[in-house]
């Protein structure tokens, strides 16, 4: 599959809702698409008027993103092939809602974040904002859909998507059933 298709592909799959194996344009928006649109829409630091923005929401979409980012940097390999990858990822999955620069900050902070506080700390500060369990399988969802974006999911990957899952109060079946749900759908494309 070339790269482009795999991208597309990828893409679409984070968009729709739940499954993996549901790939209609007719399926319900994803909770990574849904939070994006709130986040590309959030207010400018210096607005003054009530916007009606919900930071909840912008909350999940940063925690969706850098769950994700966790996994993609698990093998401490991250180079530019891959990070142009994920950004393409995320802002075709987030339907335009999020601007390119806009990602790119996100994952310079994510960056700073990490080589500052060490994965344990950021997985248990995405831990804190995902309170729900359909958002801690979105984030693993998510995370197993940008593992897989290079050569599949490796054990450094599923051992950051098993350390999501136990903090936000999922199990380890949890992940494989993202990881096979991913693999299912990727082999059917």
């Amino acid at each position: 599959m070339d790269d482009e298709l795999k991208l597309n592909l990828l893409a679409r799959l984070a968009r729709t809702k739940g499954s993996a194996r549901v790939r209609h344009d007719s399926s319900p928006a994803s909770i990574l698409a849904l939070s994006a649109v709130a986040y590309g829409a959030r207010p400018s630091d210096d607005a003054t008027v009530p916007t009606g923005f919900d930071p909840l929401a912008i909350a999940l979409f940063e925690a969706l993103v850098e769950s994700a980012f966790l996994v993609a940097t698990a093998d401490e390999h991250f180079d530019d092939d891959e990070r142009a990858m994920f950004e393409r990822v995320v802002i075709v999955a987030a339907g335009g809602a999020v601007a390119p620069g806009q990602i790119a900050a996100l994952l310079s902070d994510f960056a700073d974040q990490l080589a500052e506080d060490g994965l344990d700390r950021r997985v248990d500060m995405i831990s804190r904002l995902v309170t729900k369990k359909d958002h801690a399988r979105e984030i693993l969802r998510v995370g197993a859909l940008l593992g897989a974006s290079s050569e599949g999911v490796s054990d450094v990957e599923r051992h950051v998507l098993t350390k999501l899952a136990l903090a936000c109060g999922l199990d380890a079946g949890a992940v494989d059933a993202a990881i096979d749900d991913v693999q299912a759908a990727l082999s059917t494309a």
